[in-house]
């Protein structure tokens, strides 16, 4: 299946819990499918124990469920949850950012440029992982510690596989992306942080929708 397989990037256990993830959410993998360590591990070519851990990860997220001696299974996608998941990150993310914005330096706005370019030339995978470290660039400077793990919680999800299920996902985002710089720059961190809560809402809007037209 096209939509189930390794990623490139991170440890074996998110490249695991990714490409579970992306089969669930495509629909390769549909509501009720028990899903065997053994043959999720010989499908990707790894053992079993991150798949263990990566379906741990994804009965947190609600898209799957362990039941004991009978093992996991696939669950409707709860479109609410996911809603839940954007709206946080479109508050705490504008916060975060509003509170980085006076320690962002001249070089922290010069590699955003640099990732942004890249993201321009980008294939479905780089964009991903490229888009991850946009992302945290734009707030590694918030000092409240707490915000941030609350946003790294939620980031543990939907939200880095979204180029890879809407059409002109990638194009939309960093458009966003360039919007939000340029207001950096511009010296204007209200309307930079009002344009990152509306880049994600709206993200999280299209997959919804994207999910809701797949099922209906």
């Amino acid at each position: 299946m096209e939509n189930f397989q390794l990623e490139n990037k991170d440890s074996i256990e998110t490249k695991a819990c990714n490409a579970i993830r992306k089969a669930i959410l495509s629909g390769d993998f549909p509501p009720g499918k028990k899903l065997v360590q053994e043959q999720l591990a010989r499908q990707l070519g790894i053992s079993r124990m991150p798949i263990r851990e990566a379906l741990k990860q994804l009965e947190i997220e609600g898209l799957v469920k362990i039941e004991p001696y009978r093992g996991a299974f696939v669950n409707e996608v709860d479109t609410e949850a996911i809603h839940e998941n954007y709206v946080l990150r479109s508050e705490l993310e504008k916060m975060a950012l509003e509170k980085a914005y006076p320690f962002i330096t001249e070089k922290d706005l010069a590699d955003m440029d640099s990732l942004i370019k890249g993201m321009d030339q980008a294939d479905h995978e780089a964009f991903v992982q490229t888009n991850i470290d946009f992302h945290h660039l734009l707030l590694k400077r918030c000092p409240w510690k707490r915000l941030s793990t609350f946003i790294q919680v939620l980031w543990n999800g939907y939200s880095q596989q979204t180029p890879e299920f809407l059409h002109g996902q990638m194009e939309k985002s960093n458009e966003g992306h360039k919007q939000i710089v340029q207001a950096l720059k511009d010296q204007e961190p209200e309307r930079a942080s009002s344009l990152l809560h509306d880049h994600i809402l709206n993200t999280g809007k299209r997959l919804i929708a994207f999910i809701e037209a797949k099922d209906g």
